[in-house]
């Protein structure tokens, strides 16, 4: 150990720039798992916060289930008959609105029965009750969005009060509004400008949000009432984007984690060739296979584990600087897995070139360049 720290301050510029390297891959994979946590959040946290274990939608509807199934109020109906489910109808649009103070803002509708386990909890202000009024995210408040106001769905004119305010959830990157199923559908269904009664609009849901006993054989509920029903966290699918942003961020992460063990790999590898002499030395005076080992361990260890620390505090204080203006998180346990993967991926190129230490010859070693 104490010649691994020598040869570290020996060769401090080389170490340095590779420790440099290492900080910036361990930086890069913290940003961009901050993005991935922060892109999901934005795009389903609503869809998360749902007191749900599985929702159904219309058989017909393979993607954008959200935008395009329609369940009947019949169906429902029968759902909320079925042994061991407790049933409810969800409405999904999306629209926008603007107060009486001229605030614009776009946002994703939910229709959902306040009497029921779908009802949102409120941080400030009164919990949704009634036809007309709508409970709004946390972020619709930062934009300006106040308890008592009156939102106009925009092309419909429906007149909505503003009288409750919860946490910062989303939908396809669109704040959430809560608001009855009454109401919902009259966003969904009535036709700009028609004067059409709310009883003269189709009865209908995007899906049913059920809260399902372990157990329960909800593929045979299916086939008997034609829905298709899967499990809440199969639905993010559903919202606008998820499925093809998560790829994306993850497919980015996986190349940086690949690219962490082969930078390091190359370093050490070549640091070993160049050691040789050094190492055949050191193996004619007789140390052993273990503790040269050891020694390259050392360093590879201090070099990654050191850059990846440094990454991890560059990466937390870019998501510090970019506070709420983009869709960030880096939680610390998310933190912590990502710079551990990191290391962990960086040792596995160390790792790469311990064979030609451990199977070093002396007395070729010390006779190969003469």
């Amino acid at each position: 150990m104490h010649l691994a720290l020598l040869e570290l301050k020996a060769a401090r510029g080389r170490f340095l720039l590779m420790g440099a390297v290492v900080v910036l891959v361990a930086a890069l994979v913290g940003i961009v798992s901050g993005f991935t946590t922060g892109l999901g959040d934005d795009t389903v946290s609503a869809l998360r916060r749902l007191s749900a274990t599985d929702l159904a939608f219309s058989p017909d509807v393979k993607t954008d289930q959200f935008a395009r199934s329609l369940v009947g109020a019949d169906t429902l109906a029968a759902w909320q008959r079925q042994p061991g489910v407790r049933a409810t109808g969800l409405g999904v649009a999306l629209t926008r609105g603007t107060t009486e103070r001229g605030v614009e803002v776009d946002l994703a509708a939910f229709g959902v029965d306040p009497a029921v386990f779908l009802s949102p909890g409120v941080e400030r202000g009164a919990r949704l009750a009634e036809d007309g009024q709508v409970v709004v995210s946390g972020k619709l408040a930062d934009q300006g969005v106040r308890i008592g106001d009156t939102l106009t769905v925009d092309r419909i004119g429906v007149r909505l009060t503003v009288v409750g305010v919860t946490g910062s959830s989303a939908y396809g990157h669109v704040p959430v509004a809560y608001v009855t199923p009454a109401t919902w559908q009259r966003i969904r269904f009535a036709v700009p400008g028609a004067q059409q009664a709310t009883a003269e609009l189709p009865y209908q849901y995007s899906a049913v949000a059920i809260q399902a006993v372990p157990g329960t054989d909800l593929a045979a509920v299916d086939r008997r009432l034609g829905t298709r029903t899967v499990p809440l966290a199969d639905a993010f699918a559903a919202a606008p984007g998820y499925s093809g942003e998560k790829v994306t961020m993850t497919s980015i992460q996986t190349f940086l984690y690949l690219i962490a063990p082969l930078v390091v790999g190359a370093f050490f590898g070549i640091w070993t060739v160049q050691r040789q002499p050094e190492l055949a030395l050191l193996r004619a005076l007789g140390a052993s296979r273990r503790r040269l080992l050891g020694h390259t361990l050392a360093q590879a260890s201090a070099v990654v584990v050191g850059g990846t620390l440094v990454g991890a505090a560059l990466a937390g204080a870019v998501g510090l600087l970019l506070g709420a203006q983009v869709p960030f998180s880096l939680p610390a346990p998310t933190l912590a897995a990502t710079m551990a993967t990191v290391a962990l991926a960086g040792l596995a190129g160390a790792a790469l070139t311990l064979r030609r230490v451990a199977t070093a010859d002396p007395t070729t070693m010390l006779g190969a360049g003469r």
